[in-house]
């Protein structure tokens, strides 16, 4: 990766020093060199935060020190240089206790001191702006109503959920089917929480080996066990102050599930092999596609960290339940590829519209990302027709059986194909898709609409 530049401002009144020192820094690429001739001039583009000054100390309307003053003052980010003409340890003890980061003397080296100043200074600003970047993108990133797009009234109820999570320090269970994003809601939850400076630490509990799982959560010593060859430090560790994510949770071994319990109500460790007992303060927030209530009936499951896991429970509707919201996230992603890719913007035709609505989306939200962007690679235009769409599972008949129905038609046989599917239960039909149950019951009276099955009278 090509390294930040580096804006270097160099302040100097003797023109020939100044374009000396100018030229000499502007050999490097990656050095962004602004030159001023007096105190005034450089203030009047102090606005820009330069990461580094150089100034000459005997300015003509200014002096060192008070113009370091107001470089701390009006850009405390920004290092400064101090370059003298006189060798006074006096003056550089006093520079350097009000802030100055280097004191070069002007003689024959000075150029190579101020070279290597420079270097040595620059992992240090580039490891800042890196992180000053990635703040900027997980508060971006994490601004859930952002983030997680969707009008749908189930949706709104999973925003709200998301607020008072985000507000207390509770345990947060995601419930939902794979692909609905249950990673997605934990991050933000934690990102938008009091701890969001603190690590969040994510475990998928199924992809580790239940004979693994111990040590990977709790850590271990050396030697505790055959290829324990050094100290392991666990997620629970570290993921102090933080939030531990444990996606998967119904996944765990019932055995370790009793130690996981005790931690939780002890909020305190040891490691494997290891009698110390460590403290710890984490937030917990777990996730799962499966019913947790069945596996504790079933006895596969500990019925006490159930409840200590329960929390505030936060349920994610699968996609085929959220109404209008399958075209709101098409388009988002679509924009998105499109973006990255440097790919000409796309739209969404009205056929690739009803194929989307009719579809089932079995992978959910993971399932509609791969299908548009496959739709934008195979669309040679502005436009993403029906054809372009891959589906992998099934679709309703209904789409292929009739491609050519009006709007009106369309939106009564997708009306009733929700009917169909949700056992004729109209309030909750007119939740999914956003429409007035008054329309819904007009409908039916006007035998648009039917509350029952088309049966096969065959025998």
């Amino acid at each position: 990766m090509k390294p930040e530049p580096i804006s270097i401002f160099i302040v100097e009144d003797d023109a020939v020093y100044r374009s000396v020192l100018g030229h000499f820094l502007s050999l490097n690429p990656d050095f962004l060199v602004k030159k001023f001739s007096s105190a005034k001039e450089f203030l009047n583009s102090i606005h820009e935060k330069p990461d580094i000054v150089t100034l000459d100390y005997s300015l003509p309307d200014s002096t060192g020190d008070h113009l370091l003053a107001q470089v701390k003052e009006l850009s405390p980010e920004t290092k400064v240089i101090m370059i003298s003409g006189q060798e006074n340890i006096k003056i550089a003890v006093d520079l350097f206790k009000k802030g100055v980061h280097d004191y070069i003397v002007k003689d024959e080296d000075t150029q190579e001191r101020l070279w290597m100043t420079i270097c040595n200074f620059r992992e240090n600003i580039a490891l800042k702006k890196e992180l000053a970047s990635l703040k900027q993108e997980i508060h971006k990133k994490y601004n859930f109503h952002k983030a997680i797009i969707g009008n749908s009234p189930a949706m709104k109820k999973v925003f709200s959920l998301i607020e008072k999570a985000a507000s207390t320090n509770i345990t947060a269970s995601i419930t939902g089917e794979t692909g609905t994003g249950k990673d997605v809601v934990a991050k933000a939850v934690h990102f938008n929480s009091d701890r969001k400076r603190f690590p969040f630490v994510a475990v998928n509990v199924a992809a580790i080996p239940k004979d693994l799982l111990e040590s990977e959560l709790f850590g271990h010593e050396k030697g505790s066990f055959t290829g324990a060859v050094a100290r392991r430090i666990g997620k629970f560790e570290e993921a102090h102050k933080g939030t531990l994510f444990l996606d998967e949770i119904s996944e765990m071994d019932i055995n370790l599930q009793a130690k996981l319990l005790r931690i939780l109500q002890e909020q305190e460790l040891s490691r494997v092999g290891s009698n110390e007992v460590i403290k710890i303060n984490v937030r917990i927030i777990v996730a799962t596609n499966r019913n947790l209530q069945e596996l504790v009936k079933k006895g596969k499951f500990r019925e006490d960290l159930y409840y200590r896991l329960l929390g505030l429970p936060i349920h994610l509707p699968p996609l085929r339940e959220r109404g209008n919201d399958v075209i709101l996230i098409a388009k988002h992603f679509i924009d998105q590829f499109c973006q990255e890719n440097n790919l000409v913007k796309k739209s969404l035709d009205v056929e690739s519209k009803k194929k989307l609505m009719l579809y089932s989306f079995p992978g959910n939200i993971r399932e509609l990302k791969s299908i548009v962007e496959l739709a934008c690679v195979m669309s040679d235009t502005d436009e993403i027709k029906a054809e372009h769409m891959q589906m992998h599972a099934q679709i309703n008949n209904l789409f292929h059986a009739n491609d050519s129905l009006t709007l009106k038609q369309f939106v009564i046989q997708l009306i009733q194909h929700h009917l169909d599917t949700n056992d004729y239960d109209v309030l909750k039909v007119a939740r999914q898709l956003q429409i007035g149950k008054s329309t819904l019951y007009r409908m039916i009276n006007n035998d648009q609409l039917k509350l029952y099955r088309h049966l096969d009278t065959k025998n």
